[in-house]
């Protein structure tokens, strides 16, 4: 973990700013870290199984319902799924192209919850670390002034309240704290030098039933 903004600070680092937050700015490579794509294909995975027991539902209500249909309609559904998932890598890969095969994400988190903010695409490495940078230099002072500022660079932000979170799984290969709560499914992304610290600061804070069960 860094200490307080100082010279040399690396933004890429947790840091502990005077306001109590700890903050941090992530590369996220969209080439190298497939979580995304994983997130879109459960989504569809999801969906598809759902219109899939849908229609074997309407099929029974029908008396149409026989292992023939089952396996065809099965059969169907499988190959409409593939197909998607393949637009889908499609579609992702170039949505990467366009943000320069990574975007830039700062999170913000203290003994209630985390935010996720995601940098206009625009925004490279070097200007999200100088809007973190202000931020942190400015949380002693007016740091709504800097949160102004720092909303205006950024276009999707998502926060999660720990004491709401139902579920948390922990991806260390791929740099990742998923916490799901009602209404917020969140994916928090740190390096190795700090995951344990996050990691360790969300078990602590989070509900002691939801905690305990991670191994």
């Amino acid at each position: 973990m860094s200490k307080q903004n100082s010279e040399g600070f690396n933004a890429e680092r947790v840091t502990l700013c005077n306001d109590g937050k700890y903050r941090w700015v992530y590369p996220f490579d969209m080439l190298k870290n497939p979580v995304i794509l994983f997130t879109v294909w459960k989504v569809l995975g999801i969906s598809f199984f759902a219109v899939w027991l849908f229609a074997n539902f309407l099929n029974l209500i029908g008396n149409d319902l026989d292992l023939e249909t089952f396996l065809e309609t099965a059969k169907f559904f499988l190959i409409l799924a593939l197909v998607f998932c393949v637009i889908g890598i499609i579609a992702y890969l170039m949505v990467a192209k366009q943000y320069g095969w990574r975007y830039m994400v700062i999170f913000e988190m203290d003994d209630k919850g985390i935010i996720h903010r995601q940098m206009e695409k625009q925004f490279d490495k070097v200007k999200a670390s100088g809007w973190l940078t202000a931020m942190i230099g400015a949380a002693a002072g007016k740091p709504s002034a800097a949160g102004a500022g720092l909303l205006a660079a950024t276009h999707d932000s998502l926060s999660t309240d720990f004491d709401k979170v139902k579920r948390i799984k922990i991806s260390r290969a791929h740099h990742t704290i998923y916490l799901n709560a009602p209404f917020s499914n969140n994916q928090v992304y740190v390096k190795d030098e700090d995951f344990d610290l996050v990691k360790n600061y969300i078990l602590e804070h989070i509900p002691e039933e939801i905690s305990s069960k991670v191994k």
